[in-house]
């Protein structure tokens, strides 16, 4: 019964797991070069990275409720509403980007109020500056690449997502260490670095939207397409902003967990940021089939076929499973291995080697979880699964991390053991919610 829905779904995902590796390679490329200066920048990127990833996902989260919407008008033939999908998802995340820059410049001030190490703040506070910048271009990237999912053109994005990469790797690497007589930044230098990068990439992005035969009709359906449409304004507002609210108590659940780690010393938070920058990279391949999910329980919801809808969703199910088991098992045999791709201190890689256990013990349900997010947003679902979200990770996952980590003293095994409970709840409660909204008695059609 599913077997007819894993083609398209893998043809779709890859791409997609390729581009939203994106913007984990970031991190990735900023971890690994500044590690090779020690465990206080690589603290500090860690840091960094923990209070201004709540700001990219809910930048991120907002830019997805385009999905659904061109997924259904697409499934429904629907061209003028997909031109002014178009314009208004770019205008929205523009603005939605200026905002995330501003407040992004407002963060290193209130480093010193979080109870981290004064050494590790310092060299914490310009990378954070830097990457707030880089919110801008990276929105109108998102605006772009959204209404191109949505689409289902996903290799676009792709091919522009690691052209960019390796851009920045090769900026990371002239910067941070002054190589081929560009300045040695250090931590600083991986910010500038990704800044230019994700310029470029907005800008090619734009291009191709702008300038392919393949979207033209889209434009030509609606004389001022490039104007924001209100009616579909509040549409995306209705469906975005509970997507980037759920994934800010995601995301933000893992912040205030590093945050917590940093109680504990700059050594305890560069493991925490080796182990979460590897577990990145593998929710990101979940994350591209949830993103496929949406896309075919989109169309074939606009196209008023609900047993498809259904069946769709769970085939992602099946995949991310599948391929979540297998990371699993990886992580398992190569946790004593992996952290030496970011430093080399015994104590940092001793304790990295714990974390990355529990992050094997998580895969799947973090892959569940995102991919029940995703085919829920393909339904238009979207407000249940954020209380879900804010009940499960900082009603159970961050209080029980808290006695786990610091009142029993596990140290930063147990505040990880809380959050392993949280995306165990999560993945349950959405498997039941898509379930039961696909149920053959229930309605899917817009």
């Amino acid at each position: 019964m599913f077997k007819t829905h894993y083609r398209p779904l893998l043809l779709l995902a890859y791409p997609v797991v390729l581009s939203q590796l994106g913007h984990t390679l970031v991190n990735f490329t900023d971890s690994v070069f500044v590690g090779r200066l020690g465990t206080l920048p690589l603290a500090a990127i860690g840091l960094g990275i923990s209070t201004t990833t709540v700001l990219l996902v809910l930048g991120l989260g907002f830019s997805m409720g385009c999905v659904p919407l061109v997924a259904a008008a697409d499934g429904r033939q629907d061209f003028p509403e997909l031109g002014r999908l178009l314009g208004t998802s770019v205008w929205s995340c523009a603005v939605v980007g200026l905002l995330l820059a501003g407040l992004g410049q407002g963060v290193p001030p209130l480093l010193h109020y979080l109870g981290q190490p004064p050494e590790v703040v310092a060299l914490a506070g310009p990378w954070v500056r830097l990457i707030s910048l880089s919110l801008l271009p990276l929105m109108i990237f998102q605006g772009f690449r959204e209404f191109a999912e949505g689409l289902g053109l996903t290799r676009q994005a792709m091919v522009l997502s690691v052209a960019a990469n390796g851009l920045n790797a090769l900026l990371c690497y002239a910067l941070v260490f002054g190589a081929w007589g560009a300045p040695r930044l250090g931590v600083a230098g991986a910010g500038w670095a990704t800044l230019i990068a994700r310029v470029v990439m907005a800008a090619l992005m734009a291009a191709y939207v702008l300038g392919t035969a393949r979207l033209a009709p889209h434009r030509a359906a609606v004389p001022g397409w490039w104007r924001p449409h209100g009616p579909t304004l509040r549409r995306l507002l209705h469906l975005g902003t509970p997507i980037g609210v759920q994934m800010m108590f995601e995301m933000g659940a893992f912040s205030f967990s590093a945050l917590m780690i940093g109680w504990l010393g700059a050594t305890a938070l560069a493991a925490h940021q080796v182990a979460i920058n590897v577990a990145s990279i593998t929710y990101m391949a979940a994350s591209g089939i949830a993103a496929a999910a949406t896309v075919q329980v989109g169309r074939l919801r606009g196209a008023g076929d609900g047993a498809g809808a259904r069946q769709a969703g769970f085939a992602s199910y099946w995949l991310a499973f599948a391929f979540m088991s297998g990371t699993a098992l990886l992580l398992i045999f190569t946790r004593h291995r992996l952290p030496h791709f970011y430093i080399s201190e015994p104590a940092v890689v001793a304790q990295a080697a714990v974390l990355l256990l529990i992050a094997a013990l998580f895969q799947v349900s973090d892959g569940l979880q995102v991919v029940g997010l995703g085919a829920l947003r393909g339904l238009e679902d979207v407000k249940i699964p954020s209380l879900v979200a804010l009940l499960a990770y900082w009603v159970v996952a961050l209080p029980l991390g808290y006695v786990l980590g610091f009142v029993l003293r596990l140290g930063a095994p147990g505040v990880w053991l809380g959050l392993l409970l949280g995306l165990s709840i999560v993945a349950g409660v959405l498997l039941l919610r898509f379930r039961q909204e696909t149920a053959p008695e229930v309605s899917v059609s817009p």
